[in-house]
């Protein structure tokens, strides 16, 4: 019944549309990630570069105010003030390592983090740059080292934005959380399937109704998401490429939990094209590429920063060698910066020159 009337009234009124408590102001924000999106969203096409460029012109064009109120949805996305948490406790990421195949062994690594939802993505991708491990292999013709992470960078990357942009965020002890074990890594987001959406419907073509539909457009513009509706697909071609599994998707205990499985380059060695035979390659042997091919094509699918471009190459630290190519790539004029009056800004990210 709870969440029948729940559905019913979604369109109307839900936690991220409601107003955020009169003494919240746009100091409370992150007015540098504020701007970070709006760079993006003008480099990928997802949003006109509007007139005024003031963070608060931002946030009414990201319709963040309702009748000249911040609204629940701005403070999810770009709260910053520590002032804010004891009304947003629930704006938080738990990350663990555990020992073993369950809980029950305890934690090799426990980390639990409080802030906005474009910081607690980084947070949760860097503890998987830290804890994911890489196997590899050089290729004969090829002039770099292929490597294949145990599970794909850009698969997890994409569930774990999903989980914060499309969670329940009425439980104030709710938290979007990931735990890795030896034998699987899970993804899981507080909050049940909606709108008649089932694990089977996201394994296919679908049509997508986000819980929080302000917040997930948000997350698009920026390029933090992948278009509505594909994003599991995405995620399923990504771990098809890697050699992992399809992931599975199921509620539990009031939860969505998305789990993947190991590549098996790990327990074989072989790349996933030798697996499946040559007729099914999903990528070419002939033609060598070089790490400066790699990046660009890497870039894409949109603006990266040098963190998200070494995880898509599969390393666990930004390279020396990476650093170069990105140097060499702005000299030549094939790469620019999205952020381009504050080079070392720490939301830097690089994008393809239009």
């Amino acid at each position: 019944m709870k969440k029948r009337v729940l559905v019913k009234f979604h369109a109307h009124r839900r936690w991220e549309n409601e107003l955020a408590p009169d003494w919240v102001t746009i100091q409370d924000l992150d007015e540098d990630e504020i701007q970070s999106t709006l760079q993006n969203a003008i480099s990928l096409g997802r949003m006109k570069k509007p007139t005024h460029t003031d963070s608060e012109s931002i946030l009414r064009g990201l319709g963040l105010f309702d009748d000249g109120h911040l609204i629940n949805a701005a403070v999810a996305l770009y709260g910053k003030s520590e002032r804010l948490f004891a009304s947003y406790p629930q704006l938080s990421i738990r990350l663990a390592r555990f020992r073993g195949t369950d809980r029950l062994g305890g934690f090799m690594d426990n980390r639990n983090y409080w802030g906005n939802g474009f910081d607690l993505s980084r947070r949760g991708e860097s503890f998987l740059l830290d804890h994911v491990p890489i196997s590899g292999r050089v290729v004969p013709g090829k002039m770099i080292r292929e490597d294949y992470p145990l599970y794909p960078p850009l698969a997890t990357r994409e569930a774990l934005a999903n989980s914060i942009s499309h969670r329940d965020y009425t439980t104030p002890g709710g938290a979007v959380a990931i735990a890795m074990y030896d034998d699987h890594l899970e993804i899981i987001n507080p909050g049940i399937f909606h709108f008649d959406m089932t694990p089977e419907k996201l394994t296919r073509p679908h049509e997508s109704k986000p819980w929080n539909p302000i917040i997930a457009s948000v997350f698009y513009r920026a390029g933090v998401i992948e278009k509505w509706g594909m994003g599991t697909l995405n995620i399923i071609d990504w771990c098809k490429e890697n050699g992992n599994p399809k992931p599975t998707w199921e509620v539990r205990a009031e939860s969505v939990v998305t789990t993947f499985l190991p590549s098996s380059f790990f327990s074989t060695g072989k790349r996933p094209e030798e697996q499946i035979g040559k007729a099914e390659k999903v990528r070419p042997e002939s033609r060598p590429e070089s790490l400066e091919d790699v990046v660009l094509n890497l870039l894409k699918n949109g603006p990266l920063s040098k963190s998200e471009l070494s995880q898509g190459l599969g390393h666990k630290h930004i390279s020396g060698a990476l650093k170069k190519v990105l140097v060499t790539l702005l000299k030549q004029g094939r790469i620019v910066y999205t952020i381009t009056e504050k080079p070392n800004s720490r939301l830097q990210k690089y994008k393809l020159t239009e």
